[in-house]
């Protein structure tokens, strides 16, 4: 009965559980939540709050554990263990340029939408009053690493210190360094090193499908945390915001579907129906990183791009390509910069574009990240970041909206450079 029960489980498809975890998870949460149904208390809700998010903590420390040795393999391999020594020319002269050039993209669409809808003023004053600790701590935080320390320290002089750190943008450099000189070896010493590296990558995808076998459990966990955490109060204050950027997210999903479409060949609904698992994923964990491995089986098997590019854009992508991230970042910044009533010339809302791009690049591909990187954004123009209490409350559900467009804008990059290289199997 058991064994039978198993076997039915196992055909249901990934993306069905977790669309069933993540409707049990908002209902079980909103029934739960004191600021929902209030089926507990304040006491007893955050308590069975930290119990029900343990699944959901423990597939994600899964995860990080293996993702520094995985994206360095799979970044190394993609270079060195390609025969084709143009590869990497190739890649690289279209894919930093097209990472560019979707990111400011993705900023002017925020800037546009965010320019008519203003939501800024659609807050009311009173959500004002209670600004402070929280806000003042993330400030103090953040106001230590400015933007030119954040340029310098993308270059790993200290390797063991940016592992410790989880500065992906540097293990992605340093892996580009080992893959580009493993290229000039003899025939011998890299054939040795790339069996090394190919054993390194399938342990860690090894330990990547023991940490899948928990994801339904852990999207019910995530997401039933958030909904007896924040209920639906903190939606409704800044409702105008939230709706904001959701819109731009959405707007910058069609740009990903047109250029699937018009450079891909494959029309947008055949797209997002194969891409979906990784999508829902991405949704529920708040997290690239979490993702990458299944954004490569999907890139490889069913959007059948070649494994050297696979391996090579979904690491990168997952590091430098925050196309989402950097729309939310410039939207919440107009934002709060609309509620304390800052008006920005033209040439600073330029400026504000620039400092976006270049903040989003080498952003570390875990949940929340997004907000911390906003701080630093503010305090360059004068915003007070103790504004960040003010979206503190709607950020883990906006983050994972963003995180969903970020994945999906790997997987686009994938198809494209796989289209522009004449390498469509």
């Amino acid at each position: 009965m058991a064994q039978s029960i198993q076997q039915k489980l196992n055909k249901i498809a990934l993306w069905q559980k977790i669309i069933f975890a993540l409707i049990f998870g908002l209902m079980i949460g909103l029934i739960l939540s004191p600021k929902g149904l209030g089926a507990l208390n304040e006491q007893n809700a955050q308590q069975v709050a930290l119990w029900v998010a343990l699944p959901g903590k423990l597939f994600l420390a899964l995860i990080q554990m293996v993702v520094i040795p995985l994206v360095m393999s799979s970044i190394i391999l993609g270079i060195a263990g390609n025969q084709d020594t143009e590869f990497l020319k190739k890649v690289g002269l279209r894919i930093f340029p097209y990472f560019v050039i979707t990111t400011i993209i993705s900023v002017s669409i925020g800037v546009a939408i965010a320019a008519v809808i203003t939501p800024g003023y659609f807050v009311d004053g009173k959500l004002l009053k209670d600004l402070g600790v929280n806000a003042v701590a993330i400030s103090t935080e953040i106001s230590a690493s400015s933007i030119p320390e954040r340029v310098a320290a993308m270059i790993p002089a200290n390797f063991t210190q940016s592992a410790l750190d989880k500065d992906m943008f540097a293990v992605v450099l340093y892996s580009g360094f080992i893959g580009v000189a493993m290229t000039s070896l003899v025939r011998k010493q890299k054939g040795l090193l790339l069996d090394i590296t190919e054993s390194v990558q399938t342990l860690s995808l090894k330990v990547v499908n023991w940490a899948m076998k928990l994801a339904p459990l852990a999207v019910f966990g995530l997401l039933c945390d958030i909904t007896i955490r924040i209920g639906v109060e903190a939606l409704i204050g800044v409702s105008a915001y939230v709706m904001t950027v959701l819109l731009g997210l959405v707007v910058l999903l069609c740009v990903y579907l047109l250029l699937v479409f018009m450079i891909g060949k494959i029309p947008p609904w055949q797209f997002l129906s194969t891409i979906k698992d990784a999508q829902l994923l991405a949704f529920s964990t708040s997290s690239s990183a979490a993702v990458m491995p299944l954004s490569m089986k999907i890139a490889k098997h069913k959007l059948h791009v070649k494994k050297p590019i696979a391996q090579f854009i979904i690491p990168l992508g997952a590091t430098i390509n925050m196309d989402g991230t950097a729309l939310y970042q410039v939207i919440a910044a107009l934002f709060l910069a609309q509620v304390f009533g800052i008006e920005l010339s033209h040439s600073q809302i330029i400026l504000l574009m620039l400092t976006t791009v270049g903040a989003s690049i080498g952003s570390p591909s875990t949940p929340g990240v997004g907000i911390v990187i906003l701080a630093s954004v503010l305090t360059s123009f004068g915003i007070p970041p103790s504004g960040i209490a003010l979206i503190l409350g709607v950020d883990r559900i906006l983050d994972m909206c963003r995180t969903t467009l970020n994945v999906t804008g790997d997987l686009t990059a994938c198809l494209l450079m796989n289209r522009w290289l004449n390498k469509a199997v």
